[in-house]
């Protein structure tokens, strides 16, 4: 208790809803950014973000079951709310945080009506069942209760950009601002998932890394683009011993197939160790 209230000095936090609703009723230029903790750089590069486009900025910190469709996954999803509140303090940038209790953000307890289209079931969506269905809700909940002007979410997971931009800017008067990927000294996209691998397996991401900037400088032939990402994402399972998902060239702009590199990325899921990374590039 004397931790949080000494947080408070600085930054205040939020424990349920009748709190935030009397502190962020005088605001109207709030900038939101929306976390699950395990707080790094990456999200300190939205609260930047936030910083100079916005007045006032608020954090949220809440591990949401929903969209977990492994109950392992989410009995493993690193938490440490002391060290991210204490990194969120030290960053001087932050005006409050959120921090919800399921009941904050379930209350009504009504079944999801929010369904996937056929035509979004691609990459993680095909992958994770569920996954994206439970980031949407939770997404419409949390604009919901906080009513922020603007929202500010990673490229990394770029799909899960996509669909949220795409809901949430059509339903409320906010508008998400992607923001750029933010690596480690080794390239490695970061993520909280990342404090979960050891030192040797860091070392593996990153030359995985390396071979994906090498395959996109290579994507050449538009007719042959699949088999030659085929073959890649054979190589890349023997020469590091991984499961992967998906390895899909996309249009950035609807995430259908491309056949060119231009307005595209390449997409990639993998399995290290058994921790699930994904990046773009």
């Amino acid at each position: 208790m004397f931790y949080l209230l000494n947080i408070l000095i600085q930054m205040k936090i939020l424990l349920n809803n009748t709190s935030l609703f009397e502190s962020l009723r005088p605001f109207n230029d709030l900038g939101f950014v929306p976390t699950m903790g395990g707080i790094h750089k990456g999200h300190l590069s939205l609260i930047d973000k936030s910083n100079r486009l916005c007045k006032k900025t608020i954090v949220s910190i809440f591990v949401n079951p929903k969209q977990f469709n492994n109950k392992k996954d989410l009995r493993s999803y690193p938490r440490n709310i002391k060290k991210d509140l204490k990194i969120l303090k030290k960053s001087k940038k932050v005006d409050f945080v959120y921090l919800p209790k399921f009941k904050d953000i379930y209350k009504d307890k009504k079944k999801s009506q929010i369904t996937l289209l056929k035509k979004d079931k691609i990459l993680c969506a095909k992958f994770r069942k569920g996954h994206f269905e439970g980031v949407l809700d939770v997404m419409n909940k949390l604009t919901k209760i906080i009513n922020p002007q603007k929202i500010f979410m990673g490229e990394k997971d770029f799909q899960q950009l996509y669909l949220v931009k795409k809901q949430l800017e059509r339903k409320y008067k906010t508008k998400v601002i992607p923001c750029k990927t933010i690596r480690d000294k080794n390239n490695v996209a970061l993520s909280s998932r990342n404090l979960l691998l050891n030192k040797s397996s860091l070392v593996i991401a990153a030359k995985i890394y390396e071979k994906l900037v090498s395959i996109k400088k290579n994507i050449k032939n538009k007719k042959k683009i699949s088999s030659f990402l085929n073959l890649k994402k054979n190589e890349l399972k023997n020469n590091y011993e991984i499961k992967i998902d998906y390895l899909e060239l996309r249009n950035i702009n609807n995430l259908k197939i491309s056949s060119t590199k231009k307005n595209s990325r390449l997409f990639i899921a993998y399995y290290l160790n058994n921790i699930r990374l994904i990046d773009n590039l």
